[in-house]
């Protein structure tokens, strides 16, 4: 059977892309004061370490850009003068016998040497990350599976990217702003593999559970607050002690204190629906009406009219031509073909683009839900006039009220009076 027969996946009309990348490996990194090591990704028991056995505490120590050699630059310099050279005493228990009381050293950024090498580490750092997004961007060995259709891409990582922006909506950023892609890339597809939602993290029964889940929940996207893929974007390397979300702030901050800017001249850019049966883009709704009236024969106005469509049922309709076309089958007679342009050329010679199925077969609850989840055109669609009319004439029907000018007559010849009397006479009350 042909594939294209089940669309087990979102689809999306086109529109601009998206990308990814990340960072090293994890090599040990050594205890300043003595021979413990530790690999990086156990770097809290090494911290945890030199707090109980060593009475060292780093401050700030997650923005510190490379830990290994922040460590190893602290081990020699200790060796060469005493700690309280360089670090505050804190004591502890101050009022209890001086036996019980215990000295902690703090290693901050406070110390002038302290925070120059967290500074030369951040831009060391940082010219190793946009060296290696620099490789990545030229890179055409790339070879990757896409994580939600199993299609195999070669080249340069953002055609994979670029595909899984566009065909399944899943966007987690431009390939420019990215590094370490491969890594980013495997750290994702492990999580998938596991059955583990991308965004809320939980984890499903089976892969078609799972993808099913992420597109009715609009779950094909990354969770932000997970720190894990901070290493993957430029934007966590660009300044000293800052993460994303503080840049991002202040960004925002600035715009904020720029709000009084006269915008007058701001124009916003049209969002443009596509042609039901070709590629052809409009910034209006009845400039497309127009076109594929003009161009195909399809009149959705006089559709509308003629069928007294409300606004779900337009919705319905052009998801199911949109999914009919998507599949390259005439919803007329059927007849499937090899592309669209074929499928085109078919239904304008025979005239079957203006004959419309049975309603049974397209006003069907499934069509809600829209075949391309970026389809503009549905979001400009418009109640029936027809309805709005039978409104109209609703309002326009004028109410007489009774006249009551004799409220003793009007009691006595009352049909309410006459219905009243059968019930006493008859002597049971009515159902």
């Amino acid at each position: 059977s042909d594939s294209r027969d089940c669309i087990l996946e979102p689809l999306s009309l086109p529109e601009s892309p998206g990308g990814v990348s990340a960072v090293e490996g994890s090599p040990s990194v050594p205890c300043i004061f003595c021979e413990e090591y530790s690999s990086l990704s156990e770097q809290n028991q090494l911290l945890k370490h030199m707090i109980i056995e060593h009475k060292l505490v780093i401050a700030d120590v997650k923005l510190v850009a490379d830990f290994k050699r922040y460590a190893l630059y602290w081990k020699k310099r200790f060796s060469e003068q005493p700690i309280t050279d360089f670090c505050c005493v804190i004591r502890t228990n101050s009022k209890a016998p001086l036996e019980e009381q215990d000295n902690y050293f703090l290693l901050c950024d406070a110390l002038p040497e302290d925070r120059a090498l967290r500074e030369k580490l951040q831009k060391q750092r940082l010219r190793e990350v946009l060296e290696q997004q620099q490789r990545e961007r030229y890179d055409t060995d790339f070879r990757g599976t896409c994580m939600f259709c199993d299609k195999e891409f070669t080249g340069n990582r953002s055609v994979l990217l670029n595909h899984m922006a566009n065909d399944h909506a899943f966007n987690i950023g431009l390939p420019d702003n990215i590094v370490n892609w491969k890594e980013f890339f495997s750290v994702l597809q492990k999580k998938i593999d596991s059955l583990q939602c991308l965004y809320c993290e939980k984890t499903f029964r089976d892969k078609n559970t799972l993808k099913d889940h992420m597109r009715k929940k609009q779950h094909r996207k990354i969770n932000a607050k997970n720190r894990e893929y901070d290493r993957f974007y430029i934007i966590n390397y660009l300044e000293f002690g800052k993460s994303w979300e503080e840049v991002q702030s202040e960004d925002d901050r600035e715009l904020l204190d720029n709000q009084e800017e006269d915008w007058s001249d701001w124009e916003e850019h049209p969002v443009c629906a596509v042609c039901l049966f070709c590629e052809k883009q409009t910034d209006t709704t009845e400039k497309l009406c127009f076109h594929m009236e003009e161009a195909h024969g399809f009149d959705l106005l006089k559709i509308k009219s003629d069928y007294g469509l409300n606004f779900y049922q337009q919705v319905k309709l052009v998801n199911f031509v949109r999914r009919e076309v998507h599949q390259c089958r005439c919803y007329s007679c059927q007849n499937k073909f090899q592309s669209k342009k074929e499928l085109t050329s078919h239904m304008e010679e025979t005239k079957h683009i203006a004959f419309l199925p049975a309603r049974s077969i397209w006003d069907q609850p499934q069509y809600y839900f829209p075949t391309y989840e970026n389809d503009t055109l549905l979001c400009t669609l418009s109640d029936s006039d027809d309805e709005s009319m039978a409104g109209k004439r609703k309002e326009d029907v004028p109410v007489i009220s009774e006249d009551i000018s004799n409220i003793e007559a009007l009691k006595q010849s009352s049909v309410l009076n006459q219905l009243l009397q059968e019930e006493m006479n008859n002597g049971e009350p009515r159902c």
